[in-house]
């Protein structure tokens, strides 16, 4: 492949990025347009921006790799992915119709809007946001760094700025812009591979031949053990279902109807994707068995199987896709940097020409602070998996016990994040049980379940009602915007087009 032509393709690609950006930038007036498209987003841009998502990073790169070694246990990442999307669809996509403008808003509402239990979410979700960002810096970099030679490093601070230019001028709007284009040539990508490997192999049928026996079949689960082959399906779908990102495209969406349908159709396509990110790994362990890093596998094949022109759009589409994947990232943690932890600091709030410009300046940060992060690991895999587990199992456990049941506290919610992130650790400082769970995601989840549950029916007795939750959310909100006028209403005094029902609006009691 011709690095000089690479290079020239990347120049340009950006360079069509930040003009993007530009054009779509003009219709900004407030921070709420920056972060949130203005709550506008439809069908066709929500599916884009989710399948980019979810088919970026973790799927070139992590999937693929996986495949490498694990032959068709690569489809466990697949499945994960398709099961979270499609629970998010059912589960959680009602709650846009409470006008939530952070993932920090939404779990505090389910335990009574409590300042403290909020600034602790928006602590966890704002670690969570840099971390996944990390991981699609470092996916972005490998991709990089071997289609040019460029440093590792250096290719981390290339990708960060590119994608911290375009993001900072057009907002969540070029996010889900350039998110549904860059879906379009990835997706493509992947097919054309997963065709042209079959072809040259023979068919599926001999494709699937040349797996070791050990590793065919149902034997590629034995091969990685049960277990750990449950955990990786499971810290993926429970990674979707916790994932700031995802919460912000619900939030983001014109309506429930249109986050639930992206979701959906997003879901059924990633499972009908699942077996093309093992197809190609399997291929690429044939074509380079000896590969060093089989982060590279993805790469290797386009290169070895594709036309040079297009092998060069395809890896373009994989470093765009880990570009877009790391901006909703980042807007997700800008949003609750400012609305959930700005707020605490100066609660008088801003108007929203200086919201606008604080938004781009805190996206600045959160970048920076992400390479940090970044140039710390180099292995997506177990950086994802370690993150879920660790940070984002209790924060899953609170968003289902709060959606589903009125007797959650806040106490089970702080007993619930506190024992899932000391069990992760523990897991992950204590080898031989990191290799007996694969990763840390069922014991955490499980002992964050049990404890939300257990210490929640210790105070019974304090209850506040949704609607004065909501009540409270938007009054803090209204303070710090100034404009309420700006705002989406997510509760009326009566209850009505809230989202609550009418035994919600009834009883209303403080603690």
């Amino acid at each position: 492949m011709n690095i000089t032509a690479f290079y020239l393709l990347f120049s340009l690609y950006i360079i069509a990025l930040i003009a993007l950006s530009l054009w779509l930038s003009r219709h900004q007036k407030s921070g709420e347009d920056f972060l949130l498209a203005g709550r506008n987003v439809s069908t066709r841009l929500s599916l884009g921006t989710t399948v980019a998502t979810m088919i970026g990073t973790g799927t070139s790169m992590g999937a693929v790799g996986f495949a490498y070694t694990n032959s068709w246990a690569g489809m466990l990442y697949g499945i994960g992915g398709a099961c979270g999307i499609l629970l998010a669809a059912w589960l959680f996509a009602p709650v846009r119709r409470y006008g939530f403008m952070t993932m920090s808003e939404e779990l505090s509402f389910y335990v009574g809007a409590q300042p403290q239990m909020r600034l602790l979410f928006a602590l966890l979700i704002f670690i969570a946001s840099l971390g996944w960002l990390g991981a699609h810096l470092i996916g972005g970099a490998l991709y990089l760094s071997w289609a040019t030679g460029l440093d590792l490093d250096v290719a981390k601070l290339v990708i960060a700025a590119a994608f911290t230019v375009y993001i900072v001028i057009g907002g969540y709007t070029a996010v889900v812009w350039t998110d549904s284009i860059m879906a379009i040539i990835l997706f493509i990508g992947f097919v054309l591979m997963a065709v042209l490997i079959s072809v040259q192999a023979g068919g599926v049928l001999a494709l699937t031949q040349q797996v070791p026996a050990a590793q065919s079949g149902w034997q590629a689960l034995s091969h990685i053990g049960l277990i750990p082959a449950v955990s990786l399906a499971a810290v993926i779908a429970l990674g979707v279902l916790a994932t700031p990102s995802f919460r912000q495209r619900i939030y983001s969406a014109r309506s429930v109807r249109t986050v639930r349908r992206a979701f959906t159709l997003a879901g059924l396509l990633y499972l009908a994707f699942a077996a093309l990110p093992a197809m190609i790994g399997i291929a690429a362990r044939q074509t380079a068995p000896d590969l060093a890093d089989h982060q590279f596998a993805f790469a290797t094949v386009a290169v070895s199987v594709l036309p040079a022109v297009l092998a060069m759009v395809v890896l373009l589409a994989g470093v765009s896709a880990t570009l877009s994947s790391a901006s909703s990232d980042a807007i997700a943690a800008v949003s609750i940097f400012i609305r959930d932890m700005v707020q605490q600091c100066y609660p008088a709030g801003f108007s929203q020409q200086r919201l606008l410009l604080l938004s781009r300046l805190s996206l600045v940060m959160v970048a920076l602070l992400a390479l940090a992060m970044a140039l710390m690991s180099n292995d997506i895999i177990r950086y994802i998996t370690s993150l879920i587990a660790t940070v984002m199992s209790g924060l899953a456990v609170t968003a289902l016990l709060g959606r589903f049941w009125r007797g959650f506290r806040w106490q089970g919610a702080l007993a619930a994040v506190t024992l899932a992130m000391t069990t992760s650790l523990s897991i992950l400082l204590q080898p031989d049980w990191l290799q007996f769970w694969g990763n840390p995601v069922l014991p955490a989840f499980t002992c964050a379940m049990v404890a939300g549950v257990l210490i929640s029916l210790c105070y019974q007795q304090q209850r506040i009602t949704p609607l004065t939750s909501m009540r409270r959310l938007r009054q803090e909100r209204q303070r710090f915007l100034q404009q309420s006028n700006v705002l989406a209403k997510p509760a009326e005094s009566d209850g009505k087009n809230s989202g609550l029902s009418a035994a919600d609006c009834r009883g209303e009691t403080s603690v």
